[in-house]
């Protein structure tokens, strides 16, 4: 059975408080324009609504091939730089995490992307294991994150994988009820935010059937949430991705979706291990860039939940999964051709 693994980590506990920080330096104004040098700026707030961390790993890539007088390199990396990403909570300090994303992302007029990763029993033992103790850990750090969004404009891409590995076998049965209690806890807590959309993840146009997942979307509180998510670090072309995502919402009410497509510009790897085809693949691209002028109205968005350049795991000869691989980042760039 197909699944995917995926982890999104920040460089360091701090590194929300130096975006906030570092965005009065490195975008002006509304930011709608480009800038000289290895400054990022912010994309037309039309089209896409979303933060750009001026202080992401492929920004400071950016300026450390300029400062290096590799300009061809630089170029090719700004291809990810400019778009904005989704920004991964680290069990630590959440609430000064979110916080500092949202206040980041106020502040130049934009909505931040957030991603939580954390529920108990995470990629059932796998290059991503972890997650919360338990249960009261869980609702901890999820109200940690709401108190630090507060009022501010945020889109949260609620647990990829979690509803998934309920039906393909991956996560022990034991734990089922626990998990759709805390998946419904985190809804509510998030939804009922002045400002927060909050997106369910619901797997692949590669695992299975919409049939089989949409029963456990229900018992986790999909009715409550703004829509749901597909493809989240994964490769499936967004072509594939509507046409899943479309059958499975006429199932839980019509529900709108958002679609990863940071990786996905060349489709799915079909060589190799085809239990690791996921992991870290060649010869994969950079997909649609992040909007909200999508193909389809039940598409919300085209995101980049997975930050294009961060590994998948220790496979393929990568670093451990989260960690950013400036040699993939450069070739996913390259295969791109707009």
């Amino acid at each position: 059975m197909y699944r995917n693994r995926r982890v999104g980590r920040l460089r360091a506990p701090m590194a929300a408080l130096g975006a906030a920080l570092l965005i009065a330096g490195c975008s002006s104004g509304d930011g709608d324009g480009d800038e000289p040098g290895s400054k990022i700026s912010q994309q037309p707030k039309g089209a896409d609504p979303f933060w750009v961390n001026p202080d992401s790993n492929a920004a400071d890539q950016v300026a450390a091939y300029e400062k290096d007088g590799k300009k061809s390199e630089a170029e090719a990396i700004r291809k990810i730089a400019e778009y904005p990403t989704g920004e991964w909570i680290k069990p630590e300090n959440p609430e000064e995490q979110a916080r500092g994303f949202t206040e980041a992302a106020d502040q130049a007029d934009r909505t931040a992307l957030l991603v939580l990763y954390n529920i108990p029993h995470r990629d059932c033992g796998q290059y991503s294991d972890g997650g919360a103790a338990d249960g009261n850990a869980y609702r901890s750090f999820v109200d940690g994150v709401a108190a630090g969004i507060g009022s501010r404009s945020a889109t949260v891409i609620l647990e990829p994988d979690a509803v998934l590995h309920l039906v393909d076998g991956c996560t022990p049965g034991e734990f089922h009820e626990e998990r759709y209690d805390l998946l419904n806890y985190a809804i509510g807590k998030l939804g009922g935010l002045a400002g927060t959309k909050v997106y369910l993840d619901a797997g692949n146009a590669g695992w299975g059937h919409p049939d089989q997942i949409f029963d456990p979307l229900n018992r986790a509180g999909i009715a409550q949430a703004d829509g749901f998510s597909v493809n989240v670090s994964n490769f499936y072309t967004t072509e594939d991705s509507i046409a899943y995502g479309k059958q499975l919402s006429a199932k839980i009410g019509n529900k709108p979706f958002v679609i990863d497509t940071s990786r996905n510009g060349k489709g799915p790897y079909t060589e190799g291990d085809p239990n690791e085809r996921w992991c870290n693949p060649p010869g994969r691209s950079l997909g649609e860039t992040p909007t909200t002028k999508t193909a389809d109205p039940l598409v919300d968005a085209y995101v980049w939940v997975k930050r294009p350049g961060e590994s998948d795991g220790e496979c393929k000869g990568g670093p451990a999964a989260g960690e950013w691989w400036p040699e993939y980042a450069m070739k996913l760039a390259e295969a791109t051709t707009s």
